[in-house]
């Protein structure tokens, strides 16, 4: 595959239209998982699931990189902090992306879906959840919270992957008493680190699609550069909002899969 007979397949211009979307939504809440993969899945069917992966985690790791600088030039981060919870997230993708060969993700559907639907109802009960900082958490309690937090979504991301960010911003207001747009900040920052870490593996088995995954990710830059200035400048209300549009989306995907897998 290389790039003229790239740009002479229409249904690539569709591909990376949705590239720029699911940037967008990276950088605000994270969520673009949930267009550009299965935008691979469709255009590219005939594609080993291990390269759809690799290639949509070279674009991934491009745009969340581009909107964690960003989010760095507004947000303060405790890099104590930073340093543990990535630490922890990078082993746990590397895991998850090894694991990709042995385990069906279609098992783990019902138990995120279940998942969904609670953060659904909690963040929409909590109409002031990530509006403002939560109660004071000590840093100890901070270290474990986060290190168990970039455990779990860490092999989550390697694994499997859609969702990541979103798991992340709910996690770091939930259980570290974050604000939305930090918690976005630093869901970005540990995101980059555990897309790197999956796509070691990746890269190390081959599995990419180079041309293809150079193109997504100029698109998937270009929407995080929007998306993270939205976010930034309409604050804590506007990415709440987007956070429960992804996360009802992903709802409705899940339930899908789930529904065709029992019916």
């Amino acid at each position: 595959m290389d790039f003229q007979s790239l740009f002479a397949d229409y249904s690539i211009w569709i591909l990376l239209v949705l590239s720029f979307t699911a940037g967008f939504l990276d950088a605000v809440v994270g969520g673009g998982g949930l267009i550009q993969l299965p935008a691979l899945l469709i255009h590219l069917p005939q594609t080993p699931l291990p390269v759809l992966f690799g290639t949509n985690k070279i674009a991934a790791l491009s745009g969340t990189a581009v909107a964690a600088a960003r989010y760095a030039r507004r947000v303060r981060f405790d890099f104590r902090l930073l340093a543990v919870v990535s630490l922890s997230a990078f082993l746990a993708a590397n895991l998850g992306a090894r694991s990709l060969s042995y385990l069906d993700a279609a098992t783990l559907k019902p138990f995120i879906l279940l998942i969904l639907i609670v953060m659904a109802v909690y963040t929409y009960v909590r109409k002031d959840l990530g509006k403002l900082p939560g109660k004071i958490i000590t840093f100890p309690k901070q270290l474990l919270s986060g290190a168990l937090l970039g455990f779990a979504v860490g092999f989550y991301d390697g694994f499997f992957g859609p969702g990541t960010g979103s798991f992340f911003v709910l996690g770091f207001v939930v259980l570290l008493g974050f604000e939305f747009v930090t918690a976005s900040a630093y869901a970005k920052m540990v995101n980059c680190v555990t897309n790197f870490s999956a796509l070691l593996v990746f890269v190390r088995q081959g599995n990419y699609l180079a041309e293809l995954a150079i193109l997504m990710a100029v698109c998937n830059v270009a929407g995080s550069v929007v998306g993270s200035q939205m976010a930034l400048k309409r604050g804590n209300g506007f990415v709440r909002t987007i956070f429960l549009l992804i996360v009802t989306t992903m709802i409705a995907r899940y339930a899908y899969d789930v529904w065709l897998a029992y019916a």
